[in-house]
């Protein structure tokens, strides 16, 4: 006899509300800001472009399904990952799944990201390995407020605004990783094309800051 609310039954249906907690994109954009570190609503709804009773309604639903978290301080409400790590690889595998998947995302992939930088970019253990050897460097190209809640060890903080005048100094320095968010993030993309522009040897990492830390690299925080 079949029950209509077993425990598989109870189970999906909590997993279905992960799931329409990440059916819209101001959300899975927020989940990628908060995966640098903590945030403020004010300061989430700036760089997104909402109003702050959008984001804070957004930021609920996120909260609702245990994905978010919130702090006050004040009058000010900060919110971080719950589960940091699976939330993280949540994300990848969804973006994984959309870029195998669906036709549109990789139009926007070969259009945008591959058309810019055809060259493979630098996996993790790689990367890892060149740090050990001491013959790469990485730049960090998110805000600093973002690199000062934690980085990559090593990294230089460049953001795009400053690396025209960091470019003579980067030449000696070079070669380059660069990474930023995640693997969507065109902060990276647009620092590798100044730095080959200028013959500089550049590439970027794979993924970001986020999925360096939930697959257990080292970080400095």
């Amino acid at each position: 006899m079949k029950s209509s609310n077993g425990p598989k039954q109870q189970i999906f249906s909590h997993l279905a509300e992960i799931a329409a907690a990440l059916a819209h994109p101001h959300r899975i954009e927020i989940l990628e800001l908060i995966a640098q570190g903590e945030r403020s609503v004010e300061d989430l709804a700036g760089r997104i472009g909402l109003s702050l009773s959008n984001a804070s309604r957004h930021l609920q639903v996120l909260r609702r399904a245990r994905l978010t978290a919130p702090r006050r301080e004040g009058k000010n409400m900060f919110y971080s990952l719950v589960s940091e790590t699976e939330v993280v690889t949540l994300l990848a595998s969804l973006g994984r799944l959309g870029e195998r998947n669906i036709a549109e995302i990789d139009q926007v992939m070969q259009v945008y990201f591959r058309a810019r930088d055809a060259l493979e970019p630098v996996s993790r253990l790689v990367l890892l390995e060149r740090l050990r050897e001491g013959s790469v460097t990485l730049l960090d190209v998110r805000p600093p407020e973002e690199f000062a809640q934690g980085h990559l060890p090593g990294a230089l903080n460049v953001t795009l605004d400053h690396l025209d005048a960091m470019l003579d100094s980067l030449a000696a320095r070079s070669p380059i990783v660069a990474y930023c968010r995640g693997p969507y993030c065109v902060l990276s993309f647009e620092a590798v094309a100044r730095l080959r522009a200028r013959g500089i040897e550049a590439m970027r990492l794979d993924e970001g800051y986020p999925e360096w830390k939930a697959a257990g690299f080292p970080v400095k925080i």
